[in-house]
């Protein structure tokens, strides 16, 4: 389990170090729109060979599949909504629209994307005896650019360095405990429930890719969006083969 801790932590380390980025110098939009086209395109990779393979793996032909993928959307969508409602719809906004968001919104947003990604990190050594590296920088890279956009917003609404990089340390945590999680609670679980939590987190994470992080990624990397994400997705599947 420690070494689960540790690498969700590690996974979880990306939103400190965008808080950091931003008080040594603020990114422009388009080059973390960028990093965020090659995040989605790794994402998307880690999904089809370190999730959703995976769970058909494990599944052993008792199912679990499907339904795994199906209310790993629906419950990314409801919970989505219900952020929404709180003021952090954009909380993959570049531009730094989601630094607005209450400080509880803006931790439950972030929880809400991580914690799937996170508690795999943990499954994965729990099946494998090893980390999938393939899924842990798709984890790393996809926390960068809402770490970045979020603490510009908050510092400019006034926040204290020492009160963001807090924020963040605490989510990283939570991360870290979501690792240790998917490590513990399901140690010993059959394979249906194994192959529905492994789609569960795919569902998931294709849900928030579609309708947050692939549309921020264009709105401001435009046309290097497409070369981006493809060039994120061979390199998470090279690594992946290699693995």
């Amino acid at each position: 389990m420690g070494a689960a801790l540790l690498w969700g932590l590690l996974g979880g380390s990306s939103l400190v170090l965008g808080a950091l980025v931003v008080r040594i110098h603020e990114p422009g939009n388009e080059p973390l729109g960028i990093v965020m086209a090659f995040g989605a395109g790794v994402l998307i990779s880690a999904v089809a060979y370190e999730l959703v393979q995976e769970a058909v793996s494990v599944a052993g032909g008792e199912g679990g599949v499907a339904a795994g993928l199906l209310v790993g959307a629906a419950a990314f969508t409801a919970g989505d909504w219900a952020i929404a409602r709180l003021g952090y719809a954009h909380r993959k906004d570049i531009a730094g629209e989601g630094g607005d968001a209450p400080p509880t919104a803006i931790v439950l947003g972030t929880v809400l994307d991580g914690v799937p990604e996170s508690a795999v990190l943990g499954l994965t050594i729990l099946q494998t005896g090893e980390i999938g590296v393939a899924m842990l920088v798709a984890v790393f890279i996809s926390n960068l650019p809402e770490s970045i956009a979020a603490s510009a917003g908050l510092r400019n609404a006034g926040w204290t360095e020492a009160k963001v990089l807090g924020l963040w340390t605490g989510i990283a945590g939570v991360c870290a405990l979501s690792a240790g999680a998917g490590y513990l609670l399901l140690d010993g679980a059959g394979p249906w429930a194994l192959a529905f939590v492994f789609a569960f987190a795919g569902g998931a994470i294709l849900s928030m890719l579609a309708t947050s992080m692939m549309p921020e990624a264009y709105e401001h990397a435009r046309r290097w969006a497409g070369p981006a994400t493809v060039v994120g997705f061979a390199v998470a599947f090279a690594v992946n083969s290699l693995g």
